[in-house]
């Protein structure tokens, strides 16, 4: 015999609310995202943003390239190593926060490297850390 759909759905959420560690307030941020203004930027029709990247073999090829150059360096920071990167027509566009100028400059090369000089414009931002108080 076979349960109706809204006892066997009842039965699940009661499931998930006894399980010891889910909290609703676990889920909930207690700070606000610290890229909330440079996301508003981001969307501006005249800037590049990554679903705009181009589908081409050689721009997906390129933005791979740039990625794997970024994520290997172990000295940078989680912040360098999730720069959005854009190609579209063999032009490359970063995006995203970093933690220092050095890290932009480093992030920077490593682009110019894979899609050559005069093809990547740097829009990334330097995002200290916050001091522990």
């Amino acid at each position: 015999m076979t349960q109706p759909k809204s006892k066997l759905w009842l039965c699940g959420a009661l499931f998930l609310l006894s399980v010891p560690g889910i909290d609703a307030q676990q889920t909930t941020p207690s700070t606000a995202p610290d890229n909330t203004k440079v996301n508003k930027r981001d969307r501006a029709e005249a800037q590049p943003t990554a679903d705009q990247a181009k589908n081409s073999k050689s721009d997906r090829e390129l933005m791979q390239e740039i990625r794997k150059s970024v994520v290997d360096d172990k000295t940078l920071s989680t912040y360098g190593h999730n720069v959005k990167i854009i190609s579209q027509h063999g032009k490359v566009t970063l995006k995203g926060p970093v933690r220092s100028a050095e890290e932009s400059k480093t992030i920077e090369e490593k682009a110019v490297a894979v899609a050559g000089s005069g093809n990547v414009t740097n829009q990334l931002s330097v995002k200290a850390e916050k001091a522990d108080h």
